[in-house]
């Protein structure tokens, strides 16, 4: 039962992953940057402590009584993960939700699984896998060919931009997109590597978590771990992920003299504002479920990979939805189903190695 419920929270996490830059592409006359920090000041800021204090009352003392270097390593790789989050938004916004979110996902999977495990080769912990694990157990061996098999599969999404990019050379200028692979494929690599520390991070915050877990079963014995123990974390992991967006979205706010969007005449302001808080507040939801997730799958490769296989279905399935693949030409549109369609089952690999260990 647990396995299920860790299934389903995991799928509504990929839902709200893979839907979040849907909202964003209701703001009319805003530049990037204005949407994206203003929504981002949700990820962030507004939504995590609200959600912590909601379900740990005592988080912020958690918080200051931990030791130093844990809150600085988790800090970091927020940081570092934030990079992979900003370089996200670029990602979509120059490939599409379909072709942009399967690249940096995929790769996001690749390295938010191996990464933790080379940190707990270095360190050991008890329950924890290091990085011999994938090269020395039955079950590491499966988790690795399934990581190779999702790069073919990343492959094939590439191609099929590639191919996308030749036809689109082809339309009248009035009527070409955003889309641009060069730059594209370049920023969707670097989101896709760094986006994976928010799962080091987890790691690496996890004394917090399991301080949260630990006064919620001394006060509820016999009814298992706590499921919102990784909220406490999220804060000090956002916080990082807050100052690169920030540091980045204000720089190009004042270059682009972009800050007076919030006070343009002629855009929706009160919409876009809607819009964007919508947005960042659903991104933010795919931590708080991926916590509920995590709680009840532990957090090792198959619970990250989990998360990454629905949020991959779900942000394919929006860029049909918005009919980003329409009028392409048949060998495009067969590349990007392939492509899919491989990383999905790359990930059915990964995940059923779960059960040979």
């Amino acid at each position: 039962m647990n396995a299920l419920f860790g299934v389903i929270f995991h799928f509504i996490g990929g839902f709200a992953s893979g839907s979040f830059y849907v909202p964003y592409k209701k703001v009319r006359d805003w530049s990037w940057e204005s949407m994206w920090i203003l929504g981002g000041m949700f990820s962030w800021i507004i939504v995590p402590p609200l959600a912590a204090y909601l379900t740990i009352p005592n988080f912020w003392e958690i918080i200051m009584q931990t030791d130093s270097s844990i809150i600085g390593y988790t800090f970091l790789f927020g940081l570092l993960w934030g990079i992979g989050g900003l370089t996200y938004g670029l990602g979509v916004r120059y490939l599409g939700v379909s072709l942009g979110s399967s690249i940096i996902l995929g790769l996001s999977m690749v390295f938010g699984a191996l990464m933790p495990a080379v940190y707990y080769f270095f360190k050991p912990a008890s329950g924890k896998h290091g990085i011999d694990f994938f090269f020395t157990d039955l079950s590491g061996i499966v988790v690795l060919i399934g990581l190779s098999i999702c790069i073919i599969g990343i492959y094939f999404c590439a191609k099929a931009g590639m191919l996308k990019e030749k036809s689109l050379a082809h339309v009248e200028p009035t009527h070409k997109t955003e889309y641009q692979f060069g730059l594209g494929i370049t920023v969707a690599i670097i989101s896709g590597l760094l986006s994976a520390c928010f799962n080091f991070g987890i790691e690496a915050g996890k004394a917090m978590a399991d301080v949260a877990n630990e006064i919620w079963k001394t006060a509820n014995p016999g009814k298992g771990e706590f499921l919102y123990q990784n909220n406490v974390s999220y804060v000090v992991i956002l916080w990082g992920g807050f100052t690169t967006n920030f540091i980045w979205c204000f720089y190009l706010l004042l270059k682009n003299r972009t800050y007076t969007d919030y006070i343009k005449k002629k855009a929706p302001v009160s919409k876009n504002i809607i819009w964007s808080a919508l947005a960042g507040t659903t991104w933010y939801l795919q931590f708080f479920f991926y916590g509920m997730g995590e709680s009840r799958l532990g957090n090792g490769a198959s619970s990250w990979i989990l998360h990454m296989a629905f949020i991959i279905l779900i942000s394919n399935a929006w860029g049909v939805i918005l009919k980003e693949w329409r009028g392409v030409s048949r060998s495009t549109y067969r590349a990007i189903i392939a492509g899919i369609t491989i990383i999905i089952l790359a990930i059915c690999i990964v995940g059923l190695a779960k059960t040979l260990e």
